[in-house]
């Protein structure tokens, strides 16, 4: 049998290329096969044990009912990554819907690990709302000139970059330095900043009303936006993914884009400090487009509420994977977006547990993109809008208010599970999409 055949066993040692040579050298003295193995394992040790998917999955909690609210399909997604040896507990969100390895919606804690997939490639896409201190009847009079003014603060798409650099100190930061990788993004994210991605992602004018005694204004306005990392976070979480691939191959064997990174490992660390610099740059992006509109409309910030949707957190041991799922800690301030056409909700945390502090990201898709497509007609939505009386630049039918639950079961839901307060709902006067597939 030929030398690197009988090796097979090791496969995945980080010694592998200096093995494969001394096996070929042991094998060129025409040692038996049997003595040639007892050879190298006399010299490098045993053959790691492959760990292995457990056979039942970790506890988890389903907020919503399988089969109306969540698609089967989520679910075994979830019951998969809970199989992982790496896994310690998970939860699914009501507006889960298929994703690629983690659905999305749902949340996953893991023991000293990090899984690239189940951050997303999409790393801290997030939501950014500014409250303004005028009336949202002045906000209303004046919609046309200020929708104008939002679709000069920024631009939506695949790979779109700003005419003009944006400067924000997130350009500066030293953790550009970290690899090869991140110094070459710097050059992205200097194009990028201040742009908004594709499909879900939009940026809104809003006006809202108190539903809870909380401290707000009991009517308000506000721009609210949805967008994330663009093309620094998709680069680095396609090298990561990658990466985990390898590094999970050596110890255990699992499903393609469920490997993940130990903590305690080089390649974890640097993950961790490269999907930390890309959340930092989604919020910065959103930083700079509030600013920008809030200098061509003249209007006045009040306040800012903001949560990212797409990240990991770490807590002691324990790494936390919210993969479009809002963290709902006690206390804690998140916005639930509807669709484009529907309410959306500002929401107080009430840290349960059952849920890993979590809450739904927004409505959820009905069905596949595709679906939409295939089941919605254009001018149907276009109806729905005007009778709504919305502004809407970048319509697809892929993001239309029909192709998205209800979020006032969603919001239901949860209100009666505990995980989260409502404390405003607004409604959208104009509305900018991304307009193309994207990644939720």
């Amino acid at each position: 049998m030929k030398p690197n055949k009988l090796i097979e066993p090791w496969k995945g040692d980080k010694r592998w290329t200096t093995m494969a040579k001394r096996a070929a050298q042991l094998h060129k003295t025409g040692l038996r096969d049997d003595a040639l193995v007892a050879a190298i394992t006399d010299e490098f040790g045993a053959p790691p044990t492959l760990q292995t998917l457990r056979d039942t999955p970790q506890p988890m909690h389903v907020f919503g009912d399988i089969g109306s609210d969540i698609e089967p399909s989520a679910l075994a997604q979830l019951e998969l990554a809970l199989r992982l040896p790496i896994s310690i507990a998970g939860a699914l969100m009501p507006d889960a819907h298929p994703g690629y390895a983690l659905p999305i919606g749902g949340v996953l804690a893991a023991h000293r690990a990090v899984a690239p997939a189940f951050v997303g490639v999409d790393i801290g896409c997030r939501m950014h709302l500014t409250i303004f201190a005028e009336t949202p009847q002045d906000f209303a009079r004046h919609r046309t000139p200020l929708f104008a003014a939002l679709q000069s603060s920024t631009v939506f798409g695949v790979g779109r970059a700003r005419q003009r650099r944006a400067e924000h100190a997130v350009l500066d930061d030293v953790r550009w330095e970290l690899t090869a990788q991140t110094k070459g993004l710097q050059h992205k994210a200097v194009q990028q900043l201040g742009t908004s991605g594709a499909g879900n992602h939009f940026a809104e004018l809003i006006v809202g009303e108190r539903i809870d005694d909380n401290g707000l204004p009991m009517h308000f306005c506000g721009l609210l936006t949805h967008s994330g990392s663009r093309g620094v976070g998709f680069a680095l979480a396609n090298h990561y993914i990658k990466l985990a691939g390898q590094e999970t191959a050596r110890h255990s064997e699992v499903p393609r884009m469920y490997e993940w990174l130990d903590l305690d490992s080089e390649a974890g660390q640097e993950y961790w400090q490269a999907m930390e610099l890309a959340a930092d740059f989604a919020k910065a992006n959103h930083e700079v487009i509030h600013r920008t509109f809030a200098d061509k409309s003249g209007l006045t910030p009040l306040t800012v509420i903001q949560n990212t949707h797409n990240l990991a957190w770490r807590d002691g041991d324990v790494v936390t994977h919210r993969k479009g799922a809002t963290p709902a800690e006690q206390g804690v301030l998140g916005v639930i977006p509807g669709s484009m056409g529907t309410s959306s909700y500002i929401v107080e945390g009430l840290g349960n547990a059952e849920a890993l502090n979590s809450a739904s990201h927004g409505a959820g898709r009905r069905g596949s993109r595709t679906t939409a497509r295939n089941t919605i007609a254009l001018k149907e939505v276009q109806q729905f809008l005007k009778h709504a009386d919305i502004l809407v630049q970048g319509l697809s039918v892929e993001e239309a208010p029909q192709a998205y639950k209800d979020i006032e079961r969603v919001m239901s839901i949860q209100r009666s599970a505990g995980l989260i307060r409502p404390l405003a709902r607004m409604q959208p006067i104009a509305v900018i999409m991304g307009g193309e597939p994207g990644e939720d």
